[in-house]
This record gives C-alpha cells, structure tokens and sequence, in this order.
C-alpha cells in the first residue's frame, strides 16, 4: 500500500489489539496531539484521513496531555493507551517529564514527537536545537534516559521494525514503560510502498509466566518455615487483577498484608488482614507488624525507599521472597525471586494447611490505628487557633489564619470527602503530604478506585490523570486531592475536561505554599526558606483558586470549615461540569511518624540543634538499615 510514514504509523496504531485470558480489546483508544509545524502536515494529514476507530484528543500541554494519556492507561489496567504526539522542540521536550514519570510507574505511554529534518537540508529549521559536535542529536535525544523504547524514524522502512518493537514493550507487564518514536518532519511526508500485512490485525498477548516448578518448591519451603510472615501487595497486583487470589492466599494461612501506593485498592480495606500503607508514608499497624517480620512475600512490587523505609524497616535477619515479572525488580532487597505473573504465581504456591504464627498481633496493631484514625478525624481548630496540641510546627499556622481565614484541617478534610464521596468514585494523588495522608487513611473496598502516582512523585500529574481516568471509567466520579503547588505547576488539561465535556472534581488544598517539603526543611533544623507563598513585606498570599477555575467555566466553592466543605462535596455531585473546591486548610494539620524513617540528605555541619540531632539519628539508623 502506497502511504506517506505518518499514514501508515495511524493504519498501524488503529489495528493493534491485545488479549489477556482470552479476552480481547483494542489497544490504541485515541491519539492525543498539539499540532505545530513538526506534526500538523504529517500525523495531523494522517489522522483526518486514516483514524479509523481511534478517538482524538487536543492537548493544552504537552506534558499535561502525556499525563492524561498515562492516567488513562493506569485506570484500564495498562490494556489501553492513548498516543500523544507533539511538534518538535519544546512541544517534544514538554514530555519529557511524562515519559520519566510512566516509566518509573510501569505505564505504557507512547509518544510520537516530531523530529528535525533527517534530510538535514534546511537545518537549522525551526526550534532546532544545534550540536556543534554532532549533527544527528536533536530535542528527542533527551527522551532515551526516561524511555524503555526510542527509535528515530529517518527512512520509512524504518518505521515497520521500529513500531513492533515498540508494540513488543508496551505490551510486556515486565519492560512497559514509555516508548518515544521520533519522527523527522520530511520522513513523515514521504510515499513508501508498505506490504498490507503490516496493516493486518495484531493481537498482543499478555501472558500470565509461571516460575519453574524448581522455584516455586524454594519458595515454599523458604515460606513454610517461617514464623511471622508479611505480604506486600504492589502495582503489580493491581495490574495482574490478583486483589482477590492474594486476599484469599493471604486469609487461607493467617498472613496479613500491607500495601503501596500502587497496590492500594487492589484488595479491600475490610479484609481482617489488610494493615493499610507501609513504609515512610504507611501507618503505625503496617510498619509495627513489618518490624517483626521474619519473612516478606513481595507481590509485584519495586521495593521503593518509601515502601521499605530506605531498607531500615524490616530486621535484619528478615528474609524476602520476591514475586515478580521482571527479574530485576524481583531480586531487589536480596530476595530469593519468583518470576512470574502475580496472579498465577499466588495460586501456584501451595502451602498446604500451613499457618502464620500472629496471634492477635494483627488485630491489635489495627485495632491501635483505629483509634488513631478517629482522632485524626476530630482533629480539629478553632477561629483563635485555642486547641494547638498536634501541630507538626505550628510557627506559620497563626499567619495563615491572618492571612487566609482557613481554621479547616487537612486530616478532618480527608475523613470529611470519604464519607460524603460515592463509594465507587475515583480517587487521584501524586505529589505533597497528600499521598502520606491517603496511603495511611484512605480506605475503599471498591477495586482500582485508589490511583495514586508515587514512583516519580510528579506535582502536576494530578489534574490531567483525573482526566484520563474519567475518559478509562466515565460512569463513574473522578476526584484528586491536590495541594495548591501542584496545581499552579500545571492544571491545563481542566480546560481539556470541559472542552470535551468529561466532568471531573478537584479538591484543591491550598496551605499557601510548598507544605510538604517544608515540614522536611523545618523538621529537620532548617528556617523556612523559599517553601512558602508569601509577599515582599511578608503576608502569605491568599489566591482564589474558585474564581481562577470558574473563569474556564467550572463550578466552585470555597471551604474554610469542615460543614462548608460537605456543603460543597453535596452539591458537587448534582452538578454535571467539572467541579473545583478551593480548601483552606492550615498548615501543619497533615499525618506524620507512625514508625517509618527516610533517609534523606541531611547536612552533616548544621548550627541548628534540631539539625544535629537529626543528623544524629540518621546515623544511627543507617547502622540498622539493611545494606542491599
């Protein structure tokens, strides 16, 4: 078939299907662009004439699109993508921060950026940006540290082998990430007779790998011979839609489970063994229980610093068995490493009528964080700031009170939204205190309602996933809990969401400033430098984020107590446009401890006395930190 490159790259993507336990879906939804002069005469010609059933989206940001199109393949379970293409120069380098954060999360998230002219013949074209050194580098180059598949298209007999690569990585559980084909603006123009058999149906498998039988007998007897095991459910669980194998495995011999930011709602809250969050950001029943583990069965997990407590939570003696698709993640912490699909490999390990030796350790540890739960609820303040014991560091507080009038705090706020919240709603985080407070007290029993990016922690993810997870579930509500940072750093696609008609509800916590790091500079001996939003003769800024947000044409409220908050979270669900619902909650009102510990780089030579300390501590607890 005689077809321009970008012609035939649309043909291609709108024939991709994959299958996983036989059934099949299509897995290129929609392509999602910026048009400029990289992209608009190539892609753009292409998809007026060849979309076929793909859908098109029109970006506002190039980051903020990849965003979208990452939280949309998340919420579908990494079964369906959404293409995003860009022109070159900065519209490529805008997704930069995208691919990095789809590739630490496991996300596929292809990416098309336009690309200088590989003829080279008019260079320096537009945007370009020259080496001196070497001809062929261009803005694109910067997407091979944060890819797990690039390729550059300079000859149009390039783009066949190139795009069964890239469908071979996003559709691998254990590779996906982002994949970025470059795609020079002449070579996208240019007539190629491509065979029809590249245009026939492709269906990818998921497969569900099994350990051998070899591995999985070491397991079990690595297993059975402990006294006091612990199982952590990741991302990988959720993917591999094993919330219910691992609930049951887990309940059938007596172990209780702890989850990340991945795995969370993949298992019900309810369940008599599910501690909640572990780690820096988990509670005090996950990180109690994990101290006394003798063994840790990690289910699909990467083992972050914030899951294991930079390597100090667990004993040192603590033995893991690790299950995983991809062997690098499985022989992290010096884990004996079962490779394999999550769900198949849980009911493949056969323990026989063996039993976990807890006691009633699990019930009380969650029995103690309940009570704390409640409190967290309550906790609450006053118009003259009279109740104060619970402040982190309250020195800001009474500014914000000056300044803002907000006497709402951020605990109460989280207990408020999920009890006045569908059940089944969908809830989105990313980056700030938020993503502690959420993985210690959100609590749902509804599967994939928790969608929470913290592998790459990245302000601005926020807004445009909630997007992409209501264009992934559209019967269903879509929140994020976002701090006022996030959202200044980027809220562009709120504009996507209204054009397209696709309501989505923002909870936006606004503490005047950057408060999660803050907590770390203070906490740790430092005055607070360049954390807060303040103006040149001191006063905190106090931004109306409804009126900002009403001007796109959303529907606002402003909330500064706990009843102005539910009065809102009310009316929001009989509205039909998105909804925006500016919270002024106070400084320093978020969780904190619960027995977890970060290693941070705190400086050796501080005058501040906190800051000796602090560095004190870390020293000693490097010597009870795990060395790999």
């Amino acid at each position: 078939m005689k077809l321009t490159v970008a012609q035939a790259l649309v043909k291609f993507l709108d024939n991709q299907y994959v299958s996983l336990d036989g059934v099949q879906e299509k897995f290129v939804h929609a392509v999602a662009a910026i048009f400029g002069h990289g992209c608009v005469l190539g892609i753009g010609q292409a998809l007026e004439q060849f979309a076929g059933d793909m859908t098109f989206f029109q970006g506002k940001n190039e980051q903020g699109m990849a965003h979208m199109a990452a939280g949309f393949a998340k919420q579908k379970n990494r079964r369906q993508i959404i293409a995003c293409a860009s022109s070159i120069g900065p519209g490529a380098a805008n997704m930069v921060t995208a691919a990095a954060c789809a590739t630490v999360n496991n996300i596929p998230l292809l990416l098309l950026p336009g690309d200088t002219f590989a003829s080279r013949q008019p260079d320096p074209v537009l945007q370009q940006v020259e080496q001196e050194h070497d001809d062929s580098i261009t803005t694109n180059d910067a997407f091979k540290p944060v890819c797990k598949y690039w390729a550059r298209v300079n000859r149009p007999e390039q783009l066949m082998t190139a795009m069964l690569h890239a469908m071979r990585v996003l559709t691998d559980p254990a590779q996906t990430g982002a994949v970025c084909i470059a795609l020079p603006q002449d070579v996208q123009g240019e007539v190629y007779d491509f065979p029809e058999s590249f245009f026939a149906m492709r269906v990818h498998r998921i497969d569900r790998p099994l350990p051998t039988q070899e591995a999985l007998a070491e397991a079990i007897a690595r297993i059975t011979a402990a006294k006091r095991p612990l199982v952590i459910c990741g991302g990988g669980v959720r993917y591999s839609e094993a919330g219910e194998t691992l609930a049951a495995f887990c309940a059938t011999h007596g172990i209780p489970f702890a989850e990340t930011q991945a795995g969370k709602s993949a298992a019900p809250a309810s369940h008599a063994l599910n501690l909640g969050g572990i780690g820096v950001t988990g509670n005090s029943a996950a990180n109690r229980i994990a101290k006394q583990a003798d063994l840790v069965i990690a289910v699909g997990s990467r083992l972050s610093d914030f899951t294991t407590s930079s390597k100090w939570l667990f004993a040192q003696d603590c033995k893991f068995v690790n299950i995983n698709t991809s062997k690098f993640h499985a022989q992290k912490m010096d884990g004996y490493d079962l490779v394999g699909d999550a769900k198949a490999t849980l009911a493949a390990l056969q323990l026989g009528d063996y039993q976990a030796q807890w006691g009633d350790e699990i019930a009380a540890a969650k029995a103690e964080w309940q009570a704390e739960m409640q409190r967290l609820a309550d906790y609450t303040y006053d118009e003259n700031f009279s109740t104060l014991v619970g402040a982190q560091n309250p020195s800001n507080v009474p500014d914000f009170i000056r300044d803002v009038g907000g006497t709402l705090t951020q605990t109460e706020a989280i207990c408020a939204i999920r009890e006045h919240i569908a059940d089944d709603a969908i809830i989105v985080g990313a980056s700030g205190s938020l993503p502690g407070d959420l993985q210690r007290m959100w609590e749902t029993n509804v599967r994939n309602s928790y969608h929470m990016e913290y592998g790459y922690s990245t302000m601005g993810y926020e807004v445009a996933a909630t997007l992409g997870c209501k264009l992934a579930d559209e019967a269903k509500e879509c929140y994020t809990m976002l701090g006022d940072g996030s959202f200044l750093m980027l809220h562009s696609e709120l504009v996507t969401a209204m054009q397209y008609g696709k309501k989505i509800n923002l909870l936006l916590f606004d503490n005047a400033g950057f408060g999660c790091i803050n907590n770390l500079q203070m906490g740790s001996g430092c005055a607070s430098l360049g954390t807060e939003f303040r103006t040149h003769d001191g006063h905190l800024l106090n931004i109306d984020y409804a009126k900002l947000a009403e001007a796109m044409g959303c529907v606002t409220y402003t909330a500064k107590t706990k009843a102005e908050l539910i009065a809102a979270l009310e009316d929001s669900k009989t509205q039909e446009k998105c909804t925006l619902i500016d919270l002024k909650v106070l400084p320093k009102t978020m969780t904190d401890g619960y027995g977890g510990w970060w290693h941070t780089g705190l400086a050796a030579a501080n005058a501040s006395e906190v800051g000796q300390a602090k560095h004190a501590e870390k020293e000693e607890n490097l010597q009870h930190a795990r060395a790999w």
